[in-house]
């Protein structure tokens, strides 16, 4: 399946984007807020997300699918698949894969074409238990509810299937935590502002506070019914990784 969707977004959709001085948004507006933002910072998304992280993402995401420890035969779904990065590299790594979005327009940024779909990951269109892996990159604290997210994740794997979350992190070193939370919170809005929208990037930052502790968010997929639960610091905290399996019945 390999749609090619086009945007076709409101010119005024960007103002649902939370201004600094505004609260971040809760409930239905956040999910308004994030499908808006992705859909104005497509056109350049990757190319600001090179320059953000050094390309340090590119070597995230293969990591995360290393650490899936699926058979290259296995069928998985990338939620939050944006322009298909992490798709990309699951075919490199011989498996079936298939990208699921919110934002048409990240989809229809994409510089070639893969397996997606438009759709929302707490309403997955795939049957019960069909799924081998779930993969997710830098997405959690765009969802508007994790249990529901983690519960819906269960839903489509097979027992035994398994799943890699990859997300902004926050290093334990004070030192980098200092630096990260200066780059990531001044530097990171100028470079988006320069390549991209400044709104939508002076956002971003902010959009970390949506995240639990990782203690919190390994709490909530196991009460979905994962086992084998671990969490990985990257690169010094700058990325994290959330691994577990769906526990058989």
């Amino acid at each position: 399946m390999s749609p090619s969707p086009t945007p076709g977004s409101p010119s005024n959709r960007a103002e649902l984007i939370p201004r600094p001085d505004q609260p971040l948004p809760t409930g239905d507006a956040k999910v308004e807020a994030v499908r808006a933002m992705f859909d104005t910072i497509a056109p350049n998304y990757d190319k600001v997300n090179r320059i953000m992280t050094g390309r340090l993402d590119v070597r995230w995401r293969r990591t995360t699918v290393d650490a899936l420890g699926l058979a290259p035969t296995s069928i998985i779904a990338d939620l939050a698949a944006g322009t298909g990065d992490l798709v990309y590299e699951l075919q490199d790594h011989g498996m079936s894969a298939i990208g699921v979005d919110l934002s048409m327009g990240m989809l229809a940024a994409a510089p070639r074409p893969f397996p997606r779909l438009q759709g929302d990951a707490l309403s997955l269109p795939f049957p019960d238990g069909s799924l081998d892996g779930v993969t997710c990159g830098f997405a959690l604290r765009n969802f508007e509810s994790l249990p529901r997210f983690f519960a819906e994740l269960a839903r489509v794997l097979r027992p035994g299937g398994r799943i890699g979350l990859l997300e902004v992190g926050q290093p334990s070193n004070p030192v980098l935590t200092a630096g990260f939370d200066l780059y990531f919170g001044k530097v990171v809005p100028k470079i988006g502002a320069r390549f991209s929208d400044a709104r939508a990037y002076a956002y971003l930052p902010r959009s970390v506070d949506y995240l639990p502790p990782p203690t919190e968010t390994l709490r909530l997929i196991g009460g979905a019914g994962f086992d084998r639960s671990h969490h990985r610091q990257l690169t010094g905290g700058l990325a994290q990784l959330f691994t577990a399996t769906l526990r058989r019945s």
